[in-house]
């Protein structure tokens, strides 16, 4: 394994890349782990006395854009509880079953990795 540190864009990221065999290039059948340097570890579920049985989970990685639902709220399946973007494109993460919000585990301008819990629901 070797380390880079790349910029793109002004974003600078710390780049670790696999070698196959002695002095081979990488293998590009396996991508590359890229990681934000100045982004936050995903966050995790608060241990706090509210929190919810029911997670809501990102779908995508990215950031989190804005948050649209509340500790204490009401929400059916479907609702959008946080947006994230990704790409450059807004994506809703939505409640999987109706319930209440139990807690909201991520901040706006968080970065978030695919599967990261957002927000627990009761």
């Amino acid at each position: 394994m070797k380390n880079y540190t790349i910029t793109v864009n002004g974003s600078v990221y710390d780049v670790t890349v696999e070698e196959k065999g002695a002095g081979a290039a990488p293998v590009a059948a396996k991508a590359p782990v890229v990681t934000p340097v100045a982004a936050k570890a995903p966050a995790a579920p608060k241990a706090a006395a509210g929190a919810g049985s029911i997670e809501v989970k990102a779908g995508a990685a990215g950031k989190v854009f804005k948050i649209e639902a509340s500790v204490g709220q009401s929400v059916q399946a479907g609702d959008t509880v946080v947006i994230i973007e990704a790409m450059k494109m807004e994506i809703p993460v939505v409640a999987p079953e109706a319930g209440t919000v139990a807690s909201i585990d991520v901040a706006v301008g968080d970065a978030i990795e695919s599967g990261a819990v957002l927000a627990t629901l009761n």
